[in-house]
């Protein structure tokens, strides 16, 4: 007796679990696909996507000199000894011209073994030893940069190195706000163009995205070896382009 009922009780609850089976299977109904359906509708992207741009010109106010020394010598007391008596020249032509001494950081220095394979021997031969020190400044007076070079120059003698001389925006905040509003006075236009020719109302943005680019034009490094610096060296910063570009979204009303 015990047996049947047990029977009964798993014969029952197979039927319920194949039950649940037929309603799930039945709920592909047209209420259920109704629903899909929206879903992918709001997943897809709608209304009228457009880009704007805007540019604002300006005069660079700050200068970044990369200036250094470089020196050889058959040992690495030697060059380091030369490198420092240089690289103290250096520094206090550029902090001797104005240059405060937060605006000037090391950016580099290393120090390299020379060698060169002998064929006779079958090994590395050291020829000497190199040590390079270079430092990034930063000029705020545009109009000392020539003499500042020219300076640094003289006081490091042969070993002076200069990598390379640009120039930038110290804080192009209120250049960069000036761009945005033009980029998006320039999608707003845009996008009021492509509403007419489509016969609908825009409406509200939905969605913004921005990136900006501030270029910062640099110049070849300064030969020093061949004499390319000379008495009055003449610089000149130019213009430089701020530029942001958005990417809107509006509705359709």
């Amino acid at each position: 007796m015990k047996k049947s009922k047990w029977l009964l009780l798993v014969l029952g609850t197979l039927a319920l679990v194949a039950m649940g089976s037929l309603a799930a299977c039945g709920s592909n109904t047209p209420a259920a696909n109704n629903t899909i359906e929206a879903l992918n509708l709001s997943s897809q992207q709608t209304g009228i996507w457009v880009t704007g741009q805007g540019k604002v010109s300006a005069a660079p106010d700050v200068c970044i000199l990369q200036i250094g020394v470089q020196t050889q010598a058959p040992t690495v007391s030697e060059a380091q000894s030369q490198a420092a008596a240089a690289m103290d020249g250096v520094m206090n032509a550029l902090t001797s011209n104005g240059v405060a001494k937060k605006d000037i950081q090391t950016v580099q220095f290393t120090i390299t073994r020379l060698t060169r394979w002998d064929d006779k021997s079958q090994q590395q031969t050291v020829l000497g030893y190199q040590v390079t020190n270079m430092v990034r400044a930063k000029i705020r007076a545009l109009d000392k940069v020539g003499t500042i070079i020219d300076a640094a120059a003289t006081a490091g003698g042969d070993a002076t190195q200069i990598n390379s001389i640009a120039f930038t925006i110290d804080d192009a905040t209120a250049l960069m706000a000036q761009a945005r509003d033009k980029a998006m006075a320039d999608a707003k236009t845009k996008a009021d163009q492509v509403a007419k020719a489509s016969g609908v109302t825009l409406g509200k943005p939905t969605y913004i995205s921005e990136s900006s680019y501030q270029p910062v034009p640099t110049r070849n490094a300064y030969d020093m070896a061949s004499g390319a610096i000379t008495p009055e060296t003449s610089i000149s910063a130019g213009e430089l382009d701020i530029t942001v570009t958005v990417s809107v979204a509006y509705s359709i009303q």
